[in-house]
């Protein structure tokens, strides 16, 4: 669920491969609309209701799934050339709706545990993380609402 299109956000659906000893999840593969190489994949977890974020990477490509319960992904556009400049968009990833959400650079972002289970967040980037390469602002910096999980 997009609230608004975002210029250059992908959001593309994924397999689970059912299986009686344990699903296969797809993530990413190199011939996927997206990969645009990689640096490295982590995985961030975030409880019930709290929200992490903002966040501006200026060259990171970032590739969100959800590897477990279920978390609202927020993006505002404040680049000066876009076409949806001044636009937010939302994205609920989890298993149940099992989706990669690919973020390009420059775009600020913010995610929300909304399951009540454990959420675990996978970001597959193309670069290796950098401190000097992003930088983060308040929650309150942007007017946005962020809804009840």
């Amino acid at each position: 669920m997009g609230t608004e299109i975002i210029s250059g956000v992908q959001c593309t659906p994924l397999k689970i491969i059912s299986h009686p000893l344990g699903n296969v999840q797809h993530g990413l593969k190199a011939s996927d609309p997206g990969f645009s190489g990689f640096g490295e994949a982590y995985f961030s977890f975030v409880n019930f209701g709290a929200i992490k974020g903002w966040k501006k990477h200026k060259e990171m490509t970032m590739n969100f799934i959800s590897a477990g319960g279920a978390i609202r992904v927020v993006v505002y556009d404040d680049r000066p050339d876009s076409p949806s400049k001044g636009l937010f968009g939302e994205w609920e990833l989890s298993t149940q709706n099992y989706q990669r959400l690919t973020l390009p650079p420059k775009l600020w972002v913010a995610f929300q545990g909304v399951g009540k289970a454990q959420n675990l967040l996978l970001n597959i980037a193309n670069i290796e993380h950098n401190p000097l390469e992003s930088e983060n602002c308040e929650l309150h910096t942007f007017d946005y609402e962020w809804p009840n999980p």
